[in-house]
């Protein structure tokens, strides 16, 4: 039963979103995942799709797919990748189809149960809160540096931060 539960853990392990996260509450997120399985070519999300969950490619490769008018290339997603993870936690429509180029094993972490391990455990609800609100701070940060940088380059004095 432990390597089972190991192997269901293990792709979670390597998501730097989960990193911090005690082994038990790890396991309860795999636990609930669904697991889905595409073949090659298979679309995985559609562009303008509402999700319900995040994908995590446990196994394969798939292909974000940017709109025929776009100037984007298709990048390849790796085994590892977490996509849409937003989708965890609020309404999300996808930004683009993802489409398997080989065979693409994934874990779907539904918002359902991402909500309801939050509400039975708060400390997991706070570990995806401090993250959320470090990854907006360094945004901001961002942001300030990039409006003093077109203010100079205006010829506008920057204001203060």
């Amino acid at each position: 039963m432990a390597g089972q539960s190991l192997k269901l853990v293990r792709p979670l392990l390597r998501v730097p979103l989960f990193a911090g996260l005690r082994p038990l509450q790890i396991t309860e997120i795999a636990r609930h995942a669904d697991r889905v399985k595409f073949r090659p070519g298979s679309v995985i999300m559609n562009s303008g799709q509402k999700l319900d969950g995040a994908y995590l490619i446990v196994e394969g490769q798939a292909e974000f797919k940017a709109a025929t008018d776009s100037w984007l290339p298709c990048e390849r997603i790796e085994a590892g990748a977490l996509v849409a993870e937003v989708a965890m936690f609020v309404d999300y429509t996808a930004p683009a189809t993802i489409a398997a180029v080989e065979r693409v094993n994934c874990m779907i972490i539904t918002r359902a149960a991402m909500l309801a391990q939050m509400e039975d455990e708060p400390a997991v609800a706070r570990h995806f809160e401090s993250i959320y609100a470090e990854r907006l701070n360094l945004a901001a940060v961002e942001l300030r540096n990039i409006d003093k940088l077109l203010e100079e380059a205006a010829g506008e004095p920057a204001t203060a931060a």
